[in-house]
């Protein structure tokens, strides 16, 4: 009983369902739905496409940079996040300021296709529109519908009709449409190709009077809706019935089903994607082939009813994605010429007619090869290139990392920081040497000087070396796009060279199966980079000629190294309790409280007393040295200080300056400055931490329960497990407090 309840509610709700997805309608039912909702029922496929775009709408993404407007549907919410694209804010701008190009145009004319390195997730990004497109389709807004042609039962009662035969099940006085017969009353149904859109079926001067009072309230229609026509056999089965029916437009509408239209993937409906190989995209089959084709009535059997077939009609009302097009032999993309600009496809007999959006993904070396033939001067006037680098900083490029990894069963612990060391080294085989001679004399220095590290952390951070000063810092913060763009319209940019996404999740696959680690470990990361490094001939990016301290992939590794261990320190100070995250935020506003007032020639309110004093040029000097910088003009460099604070206020109206992302430079140099005061203390408890593992090492009650206390600490904090913390802490001590 209870399984019987259980599907009677499944049959309830798909029922229901069902019902409001109208996914039958009559051709009368349909136009009301048209003039109820215009905007809706009379899209083009890059229509559809910019709708889908804003329907799952867009996150606003503050950066140093400025702020950067991400579409959701590249967050995958339609599938619970699964296979998201992490970054490329740029490209999914580019794609959608195409889309809303060719919607102003009222026509796609051409073919967008997403450039790039190997494991750039072109794919990816292609992969997670269409699979938007799919969720879109079974919502309300993104209804969308095509249409068959119905034709009722013909032997069980009798009365003639005109080239209909002799018998019919049904009654044609009795009813309006056949749009809801039942199947034992249909001797054929025959879909209408290429998905075609139902407004077709009226003629083009009735409809552009239907579709005028439209456009004069402001719709947009596209030519292909105001001037275009039905597919090949749907024009020849029309103009027969209209023929047979003596002009009675409205009894050839009565074998019209109009049909909700959903696309799939799996199914290959409106979403198609051709991989690269050995065929044309499109064909023809004869439907009289078919065994329903002999219950067509008499006056269509004489008619010769092709049907195309292939990708690009599968296709049609949606998107057509080649995939590593240049691949494929150049005669099979030869075709592309005339599709990508008027829409059309010529086949032996006939043209197909097409509404759909087309793009292409293609690998940078078959590109650039592909630039060199003939073929590509007709070409690059059809197509839109749009870049897709490898990512630039390191913290989404750990993101991606991390999003792998929740779908590997057999990790069970992933240690802080494994995914940022395997980032941060990937990004770094990435950048290239900025060429000084592009920018500002008064920045040639700074930009010439940049080491690869310190400009991945100029990229995520907008963090400044700490060698300079505040008024060149924001100088060098404005030309940050100018070196993003630094290749822009050539082969030689940077994010094309480097380790890709692809090959460093298989690097961290095998840092898992370490057998010296319980859980995946930065430290067997590191020990895979050092393998990997010993044989250039793996992949090409390791075999790129060094460039100062750029493409020096094994030297990164140490690089990266350092970096980590920064971080352990700072984590271990902190679960000792030697330093809170406040302090620095604290010492810092009040030198700048009395840096403000001194200048202003005002006293500073002593917060212990409550008495106002004269700013203490004795306390400016020792917080100056923790700077770690040589300063020469002490007024100068304090009036920089303060007009930086007020240029960031003026950029950043209503916002609460915040003090370590103004000056990263110096903070970090007031950390080190503790860090140093502290090594004694910290290198004593890091070796009892140690001992805690080994059994014949006895401490006294109070040093156990201090290393105890600091590794629950750093457990708890920083989402380690005690065996990753312990060798967390063992590392450091070896490489920074042993000696």
């Amino acid at each position: 009983m209870s399984t019987k309840f259980s599907v009677d509610s499944i049959a309830k709700k798909i029922g229901e369902e069902f019902k409001r997805d109208k996914p039958i309608l009559s051709y009368s039912g349909f136009l009301e739905l048209v003039l109820e909702h215009p905007e809706l029922h009379t899209r083009t496929s890059a229509q559809y496409t910019k709708d889908c775009f804003e329907y799952f709408g867009t996150s606003q993404i503050d950066g140093f940079l400025g702020e950067f407007q991400r579409y959701n549907l590249f967050d995958a919410p339609f599938d619970e996040g699964r296979n998201s694209v992490i970054g490329h804010h740029r490209v999914q701008e580019r794609v959608f300021n195409l889309v809303e190009a060719f919607v102003r145009q009222g026509r796609v004319n051409k073919l967008i296709v997403l450039h790039g390195p190997n494991g750039s997730a072109k794919s990816t990004f292609v992969d997670t529109i269409m699979r938007a497109l799919e969720a879109y389709s079974k919502t309300d807004q993104g209804a969308l519908y095509r249409f068959n042609w119905i034709f009722p039962n013909e032997r069980k009662t009798t009365g003639a009709a005109i080239g209909f035969g002799g018998s019919r099940a049904v009654d044609p006085d009795q009813l309006e449409t056949y749009a809801f017969l039942e199947a034992e009353q249909i001797d054929a149904r025959l879909k209408g190709e290429l998905n075609d859109h139902p407004l077709l079926l009226i003629p083009q001067k009735q409809r552009e009077e239907l579709l005028a009072p439209l456009i004069d309230s402001g719709l947009k229609v596209s030519e292909q809706l105001l001037y275009g026509d039905l597919s090949h056999s749907s024009r020849q089965i029309f103009d027969t019935l209209m023929g047979a029916y003596h002009g009675d437009f409205a009894r050839v509408l009565k074998h019209i089903q109009v049909e909700r239209l959903f696309f799939s993937r799996r199914y290959r409906v409106g979403l198609v994607t051709v991989e690269p190989q050995m065929r044309v995209d499109a064909g023809l089959r004869q439907v009289t082939m078919d065994r329903s084709a002999a219950q067509l009535p008499p006056v269509l059997q004489n008619l010769t009813l092709l049907e195309p077939l292939g990708d690009l009609p599968d296709a049609n009302r949606g998107i057509i994605a080649y995939d590593d097009m240049f691949k494929r032999h150049p005669d099979l993309n030869k075709y592309l010429l005339g599709t990508s600009e008027k829409a059309t496809v010529p086949l032996d007999n006939r043209i197909l007619h097409l509404d759909s959006l087309l793009i292409a993904t293609a690998n940078e070396d078959y590109l650039e090869a592909y630039k060199q033939t003939p073929d590509y001067v007709s070409f690059k006037g059809r197509v839109e290139l749009v870049r897709v680098p490898y990512i630039l900083d390191y913290r989404l490029e750990a993101k991606i990392y991390d999003e792998h990894l929740k779908s590997v069963p057999d990790i069970r612990h992933v240690a802080p920081h494994t995914t940022y060391v395997a980032a941060l080294w990937a990004v770094l085989t990435r950048l290239k040497r900025p060429k000084a001679d592009l920018y500002p004399k008064s920045l040639r220095d700074v930009i010439s000087q940049l080491s690869p590290l310190e400009k991945a952390e100029l990229y995520a951070h907008g963090e400044v070396p700490d060698y300079v000063s505040p008024e060149r810092s924001r100088e060098l913060l404005r030309v940050v796009p100018e070196l993003l763009d630094e290749g822009e319209g050539t082969a030689d940019y940077e994010g094309r060279y480097g380790a890709s996404p692809r090959e460093m999740k298989m690097i961290m696959l095998s840092a898992s199966q370490n057998p010296g680690f319980s859980y995946l470990s930065p430290l067997a990361v590191f020990e895979e980079l050092e393998d990997l490094v010993k044989d250039p001939s793996v992949f090409p990016f390791l075999q790129m000629k060094p460039d100062g301290d750029y493409f020096r992939h094994d030297n990164f590794i140490q690089t990266v190294r350092e970096r980590y261990l920064d971080l352990i320190d700072r984590e271990i100070l902190d679960a000792l309790g030697l330093i809170e995250s406040t302090q620095y935020d604290e010492l810092f506003a009040r030198y700048v409280d009395h840096v403000s007032q001194r200048l202003k020639g005002e006293k500073v309110l002593n917060r212990s007393t409550g008495q106002y004093e004269e700013p203490s040029e004795k306390f400016l000097g020792e917080v100056e040295e923790l700077f770690g910088m040589e300063i020469e003009d002490e007024e100068s460099f304090r009036e920089s200080l303060i007009s930086t604070i007020a240029a960031y206020s003026i950029d950043n109206p209503g916002e609460k300056v915040q003090l370590p992302l103004v000056f990263p430079g110096l903070f970090a140099s007031m950390k080190r400055h503790f860090f140093e005061d502290r090594q004694d203390t910290v290198a004593r408890i890091l070796k009892d931490i140690i001992k805690l593992t080994h059994e014949d090492d006895k401490l006294d009650a109070a040093s156990e329960k201090a290393a105890r206390e600091a590794l629950e600490r750093m457990c708890q904090k920083y989402n380690y497990r005690e065996d990753s913390a312990q060798a967390a802490v063992a590392f450091l001590y070896s490489s920074r407090y042993k000696n």
